[in-house]
């Protein structure tokens, strides 16, 4: 027996010839690749255009936005440990460097920050702080003017980082990337004279009860051409 393929529109059906010359359709079916998804979403990709990962990084806040979930947590879930652990890791600093930890437990001592001792109660004392929890247990004193710096810049730095990353989250779950779901196009497009023109036509049908207010629909032709040295060019236009 031998395997032929047979073309029959968007679609290569595998059949099998048997000796007598007749055929039967396998169920193995391989589809053509789509130029464009019915979700919208585009599969040419550019390429060779020099300096993409500048460009890209240039434009950051977009860049987070267009990434997918699992790396938008990914960076969510690091810039935020990295973060503790670095600003935990510079009030330990500061507490060792006053000599705060080898005196934990001393009453005429008045250390940076009260009951920060060793990392583990700096950590926590960063966390209280960040977090406005603000147990009461370990505080700033006014004898610690480094203490009341540092203290500021991780009030800005907080700040930032808090509207960058929750603002990229809070616009990318705000995003109808998953709208086109319950949109169904017709499995055809028929060519019709309409108005004394012709005119391709295919229907869009929404599956919610919910009105579309101000749709627009974009089509893309996308067609193939010869030139004059044969070379032949797929061609895309917006209808």
């Amino acid at each position: 027996m031998s395997a032929l393929r047979r073309k029959f529109g968007e679609e290569y059906h595998v059949v099998t010839t048997t000796v007598g010359g007749g055929f039967f359709p396998s169920v193995k079916r391989k589809k053509r690749q789509r130029f464009v998804d019915k979700n919208g979403r585009c599969n040419v990709q550019h390429g060779n255009l020099g300096g993409e990962t500048s460009r890209y990084l240039s434009d950051l806040f977009t860049t987070l936005v267009d990434l997918k979930w699992r790396w938008n947590l990914l960076i969510f879930i690091l810039t935020y440990t990295v973060a503790w652990l670095v600003m935990a890791s510079m009030w330990w600093i500061i507490a060792y460097i006053r000599g705060d930890i080898n005196r934990p437990h001393d009453d005429n001592y008045t250390p940076c920050v009260a009951n920060v001792y060793n990392f583990p109660s700096a950590f926590l004392f960063f966390i209280e702080t960040e977090a406005t929890i603000g147990y009461g247990f370990r505080y700033i004193t006014e004898k610690c003017p480094e203490g009341i710096i540092l203290f500021l810049f991780q009030s800005l730095l907080g700040s930032i980082v808090d509207a960058f990353l929750i603002g990229c989250m809070f616009i990318k779950m705000s995003q109808p990337k998953k709208r086109a779901e319950t949109l169904m196009f017709s499995h055809n497009a028929v060519i019709s004279q309409r108005d004394g023109k012709l005119c391709l036509m295919f229907r869009v049908g929404n599956l919610r009860n919910s009105h579309m207010v101000s749709a627009q629909i974009r089509c893309k032709l996308i067609k193939l051409s010869t030139n004059m040295l044969g070379y032949s060019t797929l061609n895309s236009q917006f209808l």
